[in-house]
């Protein structure tokens, strides 16, 4: 596919059909994916390729607790797990809450995903440069996101699809142990991959002038 049309037809798919994604198609993914930046090239990234149906399924119910703060938060008129401003919500108990209803019927049924990648990080050589900033960091994102996103472009240009989740680092501790991962492993997405059931066109995206601007954050939107 021509570059531009990838990237503007990539779109979050949670529902596929029940074709086979072979090796040799996450092959070429992940052949092609791999020239993605990291931090000094380091290359930190890892992938668990799963298939195994009930691995897939418990994969899922660790995406449970996330799903149930946001449910929570919604709930409260809040963007939620947002980390500028302090939640009403008690996560803690959110996350156990079983009454809590999410709208994401994917992760009740992840083994019927063709195939589920988990995309993890070696923290040993993340360059996390606003690691003392007062803030949540962000841009250790940087050595792993382009890597996850260029599997997602890659996957689009097999005519198969996916979307980036993230709701399994919540459950990191439990993740790690499920899937043998080290102490300096980081828990960066779950992508699942598949056939779309129907292939998304025409994306909904602000236009260029609501977030690009002239040379200061308050400057004049930039237009042509």
């Amino acid at each position: 596919m021509e570059i531009y049309d990838v990237m503007r037809t990539t779109f979050a798919a949670r529902d596929f059909t029940d074709d086979e994604v072979t090796d040799e198609m996450l092959y070429r993914i992940f052949d092609n994916a791999r020239f993605a930046a990291s931090g000094g090239n380091r290359q930190g990234w890892k992938v668990v390729v799963v298939r195994d149906p009930a691995r897939k399924k418990r994969l899922g119910e660790l995406c449970y607790p996330a799903m149930r703060v946001a449910a929570a938060q919604v709930k409260a008129g809040e963007v939620y797990w947002q980390s500028y401003n302090p939640s009403a919500v008690n996560i803690a108990e959110a996350m156990n809450d079983e009454s809590q209803k999410f709208p994401l019927p994917m992760f009740r049924h992840m083994d019927q995903v063709p195939v589920v990648l988990v995309v993890v990080v070696d923290l040993r050589v993340v360059a996390s440069i606003d690691k003392e900033l007062d803030r949540i960091g962000v841009v250790s994102g940087a050595s792993i996101y382009p890597f996850a996103w260029n599997i997602l472009l890659s996957a689009r240009n097999e005519g198969l699809g996916g979307a980036m989740t993230t709701l399994l680092s919540a459950s990191e501790p439990a993740a790690k142990e499920f899937l043998g991962l080290e102490d300096w492993e980081a828990v960066c997405g779950l992508l699942p991959i598949g056939k779309p059931t129907k292939q998304l066109t025409k994306l909904s995206r602000k236009p260029v002038e609501e977030f690009v601007v002239r040379e200061r954050g308050d400057g004049e939107a930039f237009t042509l």
